[in-house]
């Protein structure tokens, strides 16, 4: 990391310090931290005055043995395509993922086909070996009700649903959904509801059969992760990364308000949903992880100022909903930029980290037009665009030093050259997926940080704390 970075993690340490103690909240028992700042510190007095807004909203680590308590359904698909190594895999991995609950843990198992079924009810999750069993006893059969299976296992979290435990619904399915509601838009105002509701939906599309749209929407639209899986034995690691993300989780029902002083204006967000009216901005957020900071980044127009003029930016309020303290707690803080005259001094000024997340979101916009043109059979212009898309992120990768950018270059460099019929089927699930991870707006930076530590200190011989 960089000096201006380093600086600049400590000052918004300190503004998130600040933003408690006005809160009336002691600083050892947070369990998140604010940070907002500018892409820039410092603004082109001349031209164009565009700047973006970010804040981020990081989880901490917990206490030693301390997680929050975890409601969760299982929903899997048992049509007639997952027999064989599919369900073998499937089974063993829901069984896998049982065992990582406590027994104050609310589990339940659904299955659908043609029908759908509760395998176990949502209970606690004491008896871990009859759970266990019953999940071997799935047998495939059937079509797709997959539409059923969510409302199901949504139906068995309602009898549990609490706002001190995570409440989430995994869904697994290999094929289209065929019987009862079946397009991505119907699914979607599906996940919207849970979402209102306080549940997540995350979705793991398995094999190439699957329908893309549906499940990333589903999952986007209840704040959910998504996971293409094209080989039945990585279904372990989905499971274990998505009830490893669970038993992480701080805090949830985060609440982003923003308000800009008069001359400031939001012009939009970039990859998030989000209310705009007038100087202020809102938005919603679902679970937040330990060492996983979620962000928002907003777009705005700054008014005309003379050199050296400080002015404010934004005025930020995060609350949330504590999950290892179970209060609901409140977060304060704001930003500002300098204006200048010197092309030099607005470049130093620049935030490595939060521009590295908006040409992220730059990037995922135009990689979404790349997969329009190809899905519309322009072949061609698709490739230009692909092309294009990833010697942009390149560039700005070795400007930004970001690792996860260069990854973004190397995923756009690939789809271009693979646009065939046939290659095209993977690659879609395959550019999907990234859509929806850059779009959830969730990275490890600490964890990120935490592993280049260790690195280090094994380089040195010693152990990294």
């Amino acid at each position: 990391m960089s000096v201006m970075l380093r600086m600049l993690s400590k000052v918004a340490v300190a503004a998130g310090v600040a933003g408690l103690a006005a809160a009336g909240t002691g600083v050892e028992a947070r369990s998140v931290r604010l940070d907002v700042e500018m892409s820039q510190s410092k603004v082109l007095v001349t031209g164009p005055r565009t700047a973006h807004l970010y804040v981020g909203v990081t989880g901490l680590d917990a206490p030693r043995g301390r997680r929050p308590a975890l409601n969760v359904a299982i929903v899997l698909d048992r049509s007639g395509s997952m027999s064989g190594r599919k369900l073998q895999e499937a089974k063993r991995a829901a069984a896998m993922a049982v065992g990582m609950l406590r027994g104050d843990d609310i589990v339940s198992v659904v299955t659908y086909e043609s029908t759908v079924d509760v395998l176990v009810p949502a209970t606690k999750a004491q008896d871990k070996a009859a759970i266990r069993r019953a999940i071997r006893s799935i047998v495939p059969a059937g079509r797709t009700a997959l539409f059923g299976g969510v409302s199901k296992g949504a139906r068995e979290l309602r009898k549990f649903l609490d706002e001190n435990r995570v409440n989430t619904l995994l869904l697994l399915s290999d094929g289209l959904a065929n019987v009862g509601p079946s397009s991505p838009g119907e699914l979607a105002r599906l996940g919207v509801s849970l979402a209102r509701e306080g549940m997540a939906v995350t979705t793991i599309g398995l094999g190439l059969d699957y329908n893309e749209d549906l499940m990333t929407r589903l999952a986007r639209a209840s704040d959910g992760n998504h996971f293409f899986v094209e080989n039945a034995s990585d279904l372990e690691y989905a499971f274990a990364t998505e009830f490893g993300d669970a038993l992480s989780a701080v805090a949830q029902e985060v609440d982003i308000h923003v308000v800009c002083p008069k001359g400031v204006r939001p012009v939009r967000v970039l990859g998030r949903d989000a209310l705009i009216s007038g100087q202020e901005v809102r938005t919603t957020m679902g679970q937040v992880f330990a060492d996983q900071t979620r962000y928002l980044v907003v777009e705005l127009t700054l008014p005309p100022q003379e050199p050296n003029t400080a002015l404010k930016v934004a005025d930020v309020e995060a609350t949330y909903r504590d999950l290892l303290t179970r209060q609901s707690e409140r977060l304060r803080g704001s930003t500002r930029v300098t204006f200048a005259s010197s092309q030099a001094a607005i470049k130093a000024s620049t935030n490595e980290k939060v521009m590295a997340e908006v040409v992220r979101q730059i990037g995922t916009e135009r990689n979404e037009v790349a997969m329009a043109l190809r899905d519309e059979g322009k072949v061609e212009e698709a490739r230009e665009a692909f092309v294009e898309n990833a010697q942009f992120l390149e560039q700005q990768a070795q400007e930004l030093d970001s690792d996860s950018l260069k990854k973004d270059a190397t995923a756009n460099a690939n789809a271009s050259r693979n646009l065939s019929k046939e290659e095209w089927r993977r690659e879609r699930k395959v550019q999907q997926e990234m859509q929806l991870k850059a779009k959830s707006q969730r990275n490890d930076l600490i964890k990120d940080e935490k592993a280049q530590q260790q690195k280090a200190g094994e380089a040195s011989g010693g152990t990294a704390r």
